[in-house]
């Protein structure tokens, strides 16, 4: 008798797979408008992220209103954050254009008015690398450049939390529960290393995963190899 295979299993969203919603609370992104400053209310510790957040609290139309980012490396609660100053300090929300090139920045805009996408895991920065005309070019820890519009906004300095990969996992179990706290699939086995039965990619007589391409409305059990791609071969 056959049996549903790993991604099948997962994706009928059981107990097992679920996410915990609890632990995803906090939306870490900025208002779309930002002016005057704001003060830090509170510092946590989110279950869902690697870096400690911070409750900043600003004033909207008169009222009292809060936003979640990811804390800076040296913030302490009760300091202010400026938003409109173009003076470089840590924590500063500032445009890309304002900022000086070599200055460390996270939790960046992709897009103006996004909130912040790029650089907001434990330890993470970029740094401006260059400026051509009204384009700003970061540096990223990849050692790539990506281009931004110079109206996109990041907070300067380096998110907290650096070192958190530093010391060794030593026991299994330490690895068992930060998986299970965030719902991760832990230990993953590899495809080819599994039964036929068990995976479309079972079976010790070919090592190397077959070519498949599984249709974009497929079942989650069927959505394995290429997902619907734009071309397959090799570039010529």
């Amino acid at each position: 008798m056959g049996k549903r295979i790993i991604m099948q299993r997962r994706g009928k969203g059981s107990k097992t797979y679920r996410v915990n919603k609890k632990s995803f609370i906090y939306k870490i992104q900025y208002p779309p408008r930002l002016s005057g400053e704001g003060i830090v209310v509170e510092l946590l510790a989110s279950k869902a992220h690697t870096a400690p957040l911070a409750k900043i609290e600003y004033i909207k139309e008169n009222k009292k209103s809060y936003f979640y980012v990811p804390a800076f490396k040296g913030m302490q609660e009760g300091q202010k954050i400026n938003f409109e100053s173009k003076e470089v300090k840590d924590g500063n929300i500032m445009k890309v254009a304002d900022i000086p090139v070599k200055t460390p920045i996270h939790c960046i805009e992709s897009r103006t008015g996004d909130g912040g996408k790029l650089m907001k895991s434990a330890g993470s920065s970029a740094m401006i690398s260059r400026i051509v005309g009204d384009s700003i070019y970061v540096l990223l820890p990849s050692k790539k450049e990506k281009k931004l519009n110079g109206k996109c906004r990041a907070i300067v300095g380096v998110v907290a939390g650096h070192g958190r990969l530093d010391k060794p996992i030593l026991k299994a179990g330490k690895k068992h529960h930060m998986k299970k706290s965030k719902n991760k699939l832990w230990p993953r086995t590899s495809a080819c290393k599994m039964n036929a039965i068990d995976h479309p990619f079972g079976s010790g007589r070919g090592k190397v995963p077959k070519s498949r391409i599984a249709k974009r409305n497929s079942a989650p059990g069927q959505k394995v190899g290429l997902i619907r791609p734009k071309r397959t071969g090799k570039k010529k």
